[in-house]
């Protein structure tokens, strides 16, 4: 069979590694991934499209014919973090590390990949994420290598930086910017986080409802991670005449389930938005940033 990369997996390595990077890496993919598959004994069913932004994922056969899901990510995405991270969460909110590869694929828990939150009903989304997400904030294991969110978010400041002199992004750059700036200065907690969790990373299982898959992971407090989560579905929000306010109770909602500052997550939901829509300008996605940009700037 064929495993060609999806579009959108090339798009956004692009985006985020630079067309060079991604270039010399999904070129010899193809060949890579049945290398793999021959060296881990796995028979592969299909490649999941549209799949994810930075690796390459197979549904396969492991040698027993037991189901099974095959990620296939480039050094440069830090797999071994994520792999870190699943082997720590051993199940428990998140799907579970089967194997690993001697190239460094994982083999993952097979979920059902076409069933996500985003397939049910806002408000039930957001309960059972915010039931999802609350089980992977542990401590992370000792002697970890995973970065902060200080150090995170540091390198994305910068990147942000040139867009505080742009007539529209400028101000809301600045506020972001600041915002970070507090939140950093006076750190909440140090625990495990998911990283890029939002409704689309939970999917449907058989040993749980629901389970978070593709962590990014890093160390620092719960409301960085819950920050992405609030803006889930923008798009039906910045569509809506109530957008704004829904947009508010949901940062006070979320917060309070989960007992959290209500002040600091809606710093980081700033923050994370901001960042996202001067990348989005970055890469020319000039509608999503619209979309960011205008989330933001009811908060």
């Amino acid at each position: 069979m064929a495993f060609e990369p999806p579009q959108r997996l090339v798009r956004a390595l692009g985006e985020t590694y630079g067309d060079t990077a991604a270039t010399e890496w999904l070129g010899p993919l193809p060949e890579h991934a049945r290398t793999v598959l021959d060296h881990a004994s796995l028979d592969a069913e299909r490649v999941m499209a549209p799949g994810g932004r930075s690796s390459l994922v197979l549904l396969v056969r492991r040698p027993d014919d037991s189901p099974a899901a095959l990620k296939i990510a480039p050094p440069f995405a830090r797999p071994e973090l994520e792999r870190d991270a699943l082997a720590h969460w051993n199940g428990w909110g998140a799907v579970r590390l089967l194997d690993e590869t001697p190239d460094g694929g994982l083999v993952l828990e097979r979920l059902h990949p076409e069933v996500s939150l985003r397939s049910l009903p806002e408000a039930k989304a957001l309960l059972e994420a915010a039931g999802t997400v609350r089980k992977l904030w542990v401590e992370p294991p000792a002697g970890h290598g995973f970065e902060s969110v200080a150090e995170r978010t540091e390198r994305q400041a910068a990147a942000m930086e040139p867009y505080r002199a742009d007539p529209a992004a400028g101000e809301l750059t600045a506020a972001a910017l600041a915002a970070r700036e507090e939140l950093v200065a006076a750190p909440d907690e140090s625990l495990l986080l998911h990283g890029c969790f939002r409704q689309g990373k939970v999917l449907g299982g058989d040993r749980a409802p629901w389970l978070a898959v593709g962590p990014e992971p890093l160390v620092g407090e719960r409301a960085y991670d819950l920050a992405r989560l609030v803006r889930d579905r923008v798009e039906d929000l910045v569509g809506a005449s109530a957008g704004a306010s829904t947009a508010r109770r949901r940062v006070n909602k979320l917060a309070d389930s989960l007992d959290m500052d209500r002040d600091r997550l809606r710093g980081w939901t700033l923050f994370r938005a901001v960042e996202s829509g001067t990348r989005a300008l970055t890469a020319g996605r000039r509608q999503d940033a619209e979309l960011l940009m205008e989330f933001a700037s009811w908060l």
